[in-house]
């Protein structure tokens, strides 16, 4: 299957902060030639300009022009899957997945492995802030407004017992602020409690184990970058105590695709104007093109 980098520069689900920056950054370092993707670059058109920061009826921000983009990503996620190639989808916000997995539903059955630090499973009225990278979970998962969850009539993206959430860290403070709990659904739940206690080829196992067995036609990975600490990894615009090593993502991710039917993977969140030095935007480009 060829390799095919996809930019979605994408901040209609957060704001302008840098993420907008990232297929940028990754690709100046060198990461299509390190990966050996011969297809040039797709470039998916953002409504960023159109970004407004006012809260509509439904309490979201840019949920219009978020879901003219996301029918753009259908379409283009579409042709690339009919066409055998493997999207490597270089964010913006965690709101490009939108598009992505109603894109999958279309062709299939498939199931979502989530690697982030938050839930992402807010309802508007429960988010502090409008933002719909505070909610695509819930979204993909059928929960939220009409306009963003049942895109061409395919809602849900993804059933929640074939989504596998990875590296959470954020649960007290959803609790906080009232929101809906991935415990309380069939999601399989692999929070960042259980990294600090378990070992982590028995976690990687057991979430292998599991996927195996619900018989989709395949899985999409989605990597925040933000599911790695802050140590390692300051970049992002919500920071969180705790989180994974570099070491321990990559040997999650590279588990993944040599034991399950992966048919693409996104990207998103690092903020380049936050990495300081560059050293981040290099290992995240030696991580991905290893992989």
């Amino acid at each position: 299957m060829d390799r095919q980098i996809v930019s979605a520069p994408s901040i209609l689900g957060l704001r302008p902060s840098g993420v907008e920056r990232l297929a940028e950054s990754l690709l100046s370092n060198g990461l299509k030639e390190k990966m050996g993707a011969t297809n040039p670059v797709l470039e998916i058109a953002t409504l960023n300009h159109t970004y407004s920061r006012e809260r509509n009826a439904n309490l979201m921000l840019n949920e219009d022009q978020l879901a003219a983009f996301s029918d753009t990503m259908y379409g283009e996620i579409g042709k690339l899957f009919d066409a055998r190639r493997f999207p490597l989808v270089l964010g913006g916000d965690c709101s490009i997945i939108i598009g992505i997995m109603a894109a999958l539903k279309s062709k299939g059955t498939h199931g979502l492995i989530f690697m982030d630090a938050h839930a992402d499973f807010y309802l508007p009225h429960q988010s502090t802030t409008g933002e719909a990278a505070d909610m695509d979970l819930a979204i993909v998962t059928g929960r939220g407004t009409d306009k963003l969850t049942n895109l061409h009539n395919l809602r849900p993206y993804v059933k929640d017992a074939h989504v596998f959430q990875v590296g959470q860290r954020d649960a007290s403070e959803a609790r906080h602020y009232g929101a809906q709990s991935t415990q309380d659904t069939e999601i399989n739940c692999f929070d960042y409690e259980l990294f600090k206690r378990d070992n982590l080829d028995d976690i990687t196992g057991r979430i292998i184990s599991k996927a195996s067995s619900h018989g989709v036609d395949g899985y999409w990975i989605h990597f925040d970058a933000d599911v790695l600490s802050d140590d390692v990894n300051p970049a992002v615009d919500y920071q969180l105590p705790g989180g994974l090593s570099f070491e321990q993502c990559e040997y999650l991710l590279r588990s993944f695709l040599r034991s399950l039917a992966i048919v693409g993977m996104s990207v998103t969140i690092f903020n380049p104007q936050l990495d300081t030095t560059g050293n981040i935007a290099k290992r995240l480009v030696s991580t991905l093109s290893e992989l």
